[in-house]
């Protein structure tokens, strides 16, 4: 079931207390010379597509929202984004008149890194507002993180930008938008002292060429099975959603809802 290609007769029907409304959210950024703006939405689309395919009776799925937090791109020209308010709001404000007309299963889709923040927040905020509601969202590189390692080739093993992963799943999706001969590749080592902490900064600090990882390395063949086994992991967190919701039961076999 695809919003964008329903009647809202139609639309009424749904079930709304089984069926997950599953929002992607992506972003419109520099990736790179090789890759287009468009990447973040092309790729979410295509994976939240996939999972409303492999489950069309239990996902409903809203259009991806294209315009991301991308403040943190600015120096490359170009890119397109909301400030993190906004963004939030972005979420917010469409979401809450499903929450308010009854949905109770909510996922939001990620897409790019620069919205986590916000739809962190945004869910947190839902939640205050539909306590009720089984809310849950996700990064497809965070749900899907195993399955993505284990068909990289290079040493990163993780979803960077314009990186290995992303140039594989784009000659999987949108190959005519790859400019193969202007793939380079771009290893960024963190101090060793500082580990995993966060550190803010733009992208034009990170890199001289808006690109993250070992594009060089990737390859047509290994995008199709990278999003294949991304769509099957980010199903299996729909279908749960769907058929179990977000509560789990503690040691004593009490049911206890996350949040």
């Amino acid at each position: 079931m695809k919003l964008a290609e329903m009647t809202w007769p139609e639309m009424a029907q749904v079930d709304r207390e089984k069926t997950v409304l599953l929002a992607p959210y992506a972003a419109c950024e520099q990736h790179g010379p090789h890759l287009p703006f468009f990447v973040d939405t092309l790729l979410c689309t295509a994976v939240s597509e996939g999972v409303e395919r492999a489950l069309p009776e239990q996902v409903l799925l809203l259009p991806t929202q294209w315009l991301g937090a991308s403040a943190h791109h600015l120096p490359f020209f170009g890119t397109l984004t909301a400030d993190l308010e906004q963004h939030v709001d972005l979420m917010i404000h469409p979401l809450a008149h499903y929450l308010e007309g009854g949905w109770k299963k909510l996922f939001i889709l990620n897409g790019h890194g620069g919205n986590i923040d916000t739809y962190h927040l945004a869910l947190r905020r839902l939640h205050e507002l539909y306590p009720e509601a089984e809310l849950m969202g996700a990064s497809y590189w965070e749900v899907a993180h195993q399955e993505i390692a284990e068909h990289l080739t290079g040493p990163r093993k993780s979803v960077g930008h314009a990186c290995e992963a992303e140039t594989a799943m784009m000659l999987a999706v949108r190959p005519d938008l790859v400019r193969t001969d202007l793939r380079e590749d771009c290893h960024m080592v963190t101090a060793p002292g500082i580990g995993a902490a966060y550190v803010p900064t733009n992208m034009e600090g990170r890199t001289r060429r808006g690109v993250v990882g070992y594009p060089t390395l990737a390859t047509p063949e290994q995008g199709q099975a990278m999003l294949a086994a991304v769509i099957a992991r980010v199903a299996v967190a729909a279908r749960t959603l769907a058929e179990e919701g977000t509560a789990w039961a503690d040691e004593a076999g009490e049911d206890r809802r996350a949040g």
